[in-house]
């Protein structure tokens, strides 16, 4: 029988493996392909350049807008400012319309501009095989060389801050795709106003995370920054790990996760903390102003939460967790995101 991959991101064993084939010969390339690494940085001179490429595959209501996003709040987690989309449009066949095409490219335009950004190219074509659109952005941000934020900056002491909460983006993936298992549900079914709502976490809370990361990079020093998407916080800690090569302390308990989010994912057996995660945002920001940076997030109406520390640790860079008794645990990385088994 054959070694089948389940739907959702590589392992991270093979990933990493794949990675450490793709050859690197331009000098510019300041930051490349790495577990953890969600951008790539190119010296352009007088100033960085920062370029993300991600899908939107989970969902189809609303993906030009959220395609703009998700792309978006990478290149934020740098520090940079998103400028140039490119994006790859693929349609399903039999089921495309002129409407169909046009309302995609209308979100996307529409969320351009919300950004600051300019659509300045791509592909677009009707795709056998497919039986639901696929957009793929390539996002190019900009940002002074020394305002520039990496994956792997993290320091010991460092404090680990978390931003509204998780998991956003699930949320709104299963309020609009599993609707009426939500609401027939006999144990714990949502009301209509509920799942409107559910649904609503796209944009309230939503999924852009650019707002907290210019607050963060205005008033403190912050070391990394990380968009927590496919597994959810854990993997998100785990890819930081990873990236920074250090352990990271985190008391899992004070993640804060909505009372609907809670009801949603119990009622589809799903781990919240496992799920995808987009409109969180994980900083790795210095000890002596944690505070201060926490304040001006939550002053600007975005919840933000101390869940841990980075700690120097020998060995190699493991996420351990804080039980309610004082222990301390390894916290497992999940093999995928929660939700995927549900699109299986």
């Amino acid at each position: 029988m054959r070694n089948l991959l389940p739907v959702g991101k590589l392992p991270a064993d093979l990933l990493s493996r794949l990675i450490e084939k793709a050859p690197i010969p331009d000098s510019r390339v300041l930051l490349g392909p790495g577990i953890g690494i969600d951008c790539a940085v190119i010296d352009a001179g007088d100033t960085l350049l920062v370029l993300k490429s991600d899908p939107i595959t989970f969902t189809t209501e609303d993906i030009g807008w959220y395609a703009v996003q998700v792309n978006a709040n990478d290149i934020a987690t740098t520090g940079a400012t998103p400028r140039w989309l490119l994006v790859t449009l693929l349609l399903p066949e039999i089921k495309t319309t002129p409407e169909l095409a046009e309302t995609i490219f209308d979100q996307i335009s529409a969320a351009c501009q919300e950004i600051g950004a300019s659509l300045i190219g791509g592909h677009t074509e009707i795709t056998h095989g497919l039986d639901r659109p696929i957009v793929v952005g390539t996002l190019i941000g900009e940002v002074d060389r020394d305002k520039l934020v990496t994956p792997d900056g993290a320091q010991p002491t460092d404090r680990l801050l978390l931003t509204k909460g998780v998991p956003i983006e699930a949320t709104a993936i299963l309020a609009r795709e599993f609707g009426d298992e939500l609401i027939l549900n006999e144990a714990d079914r949502l009301s209509e106003d509920e799942l409107k709502q559910a649904r609503n976490f796209l944009y309230r809370p939503g999924i852009s995370v650019l707002r907290e990361a210019r607050i963060a990079t205005q008033v403190g020093r912050i070391h990394a920054m990380h968009d927590p998407t496919e597994g959810g916080i854990y993997t998100a800690l785990w890819e930081m790990s990873q990236a920074c090569g250090r352990s990271l302390l985190v008391n899992i308990s004070s993640v804060p996760v909505p009372d609907l989010s809670l009801r949603i994912c119990h009622i589809l057996d799903i781990d919240p903390l496992a799920a995808i995660a987009s409109g969180s945002l994980l900083l790795a920001v210095a000890k002596e102003e944690a505070a201060g940076i926490c304040d001006a997030i939550r002053r600007a109406g975005i919840t933000c939460t101390d869940i841990g520390e980075v700690i120097s640790e020998p060995g190699e860079a493991t996420v351990w967790r804080q039980t309610e008794d004082g222990e301390t645990k390894p916290l497992t990385r999940p093999p995928r995101d929660a939700i995927a088994r549900l699109f299986e």
